[in-house]
Parts: structure tokens; sequence; C-alpha cells
């Protein structure tokens, strides 16, 4: 799957990131990066993104690498989120970019699967400002889930 597919398809099949127009910077099975501008309509009380906007943000790059590193697992396999774990570091204002890191080879989450197991992953994600400070990060664990 392409960058662009990728967006397209997150785009059709996860309403909130088609909503709050999340830009698709880059995409690989290893990396992505998504940005999300400042709207008046997305803010919190402090004037800055609201959690919601910045936990979709997060999840959605996490999103992308998983349909690059496994998207040619989907006839076989469903991806799902086991667990998140966020930690707001600094206050987040203005445009904001999450760049999101597979934490396993592609080669052993895939073998797992080939065994019949149902192998768990970590993508990190950090969100920055445009200062480039971190003013977030997620942990999210995903799962392969076997199709019955």
């Amino acid at each position: 799957m392409t960058m662009t597919q990728i967006g397209q398809l997150l785009d059709s099949t996860v309403p909130m990131a088609h909503t709050l127009g999340l830009e698709y910077l880059e995409t690989t099975p290893e990396r992505a990066v998504l940005r999300l501008q400042d709207r008046p309509e997305y803010r919190n009380h402090v004037g800055g993104p609201h959690a919601g906007a910045m936990f979709t943000l997060a999840e959605t790059a996490s999103g992308c690498i998983v349909l690059a590193a496994f998207g040619d697992q989907l006839g076989r396999a469903v991806p799902l989120v086991v667990k998140t774990e966020t930690a707001y570091l600094k206050l987040a204002k203005g445009v904001l970019t999450a760049t999101a890191t597979l934490g396993r080879p592609i080669a052993d989450v895939v073998a797992e699967l080939d065994k019949g197991e149902r192998p768990e992953f970590e993508v990190t994600v950090d969100v920055a400002r445009e200062d480039g400070d971190v003013t977030s990060t997620m942990k999210i664990s995903w799962t392969l889930r076997p199709n019955s």
C-alpha cells in the first residue's frame, strides 16, 4: 500500500481521522508522520488541542505503520489496539506533528502469525509542537488477531 492509499483508507474507514483533517506526511512500515492543524474548534480550555484530537492524531499515526507493515496480512488477520498509555509532558499549542515508530521487526510479528499465534507489538508515538518540543508520548500495543 502506498502512503496515499493508506491515508485514503484511514480517512474512509475512521471518520474521526477524516473529521480532524489529518495530513499524512510520511508512511513507511517503520515510521509514520502525521500533522494536525491548529483550529479553534479542536481547542480545549487552555487554548491547545483537545486531548481527544491529540489521541486521534497519535493513534492514527500508529495505524499508518500497522497498515504499511502488515497490510499484506489483512486477508488472514485483523489489526486491533490492545492497550494505550499516554504521557502529557508539555502544553501543546498550535500545529502538532505525530511521529510513530514500530517497536518490533516485521518479520518477527509475521513469524508468530505464521505459527498460529496472536502476535502483539508496540508502536511509540511522539507528538511535538512546531518548535520541536515533544508535548506527549503514546505507547500503543497492537495485535494481529487471526481471522476465524
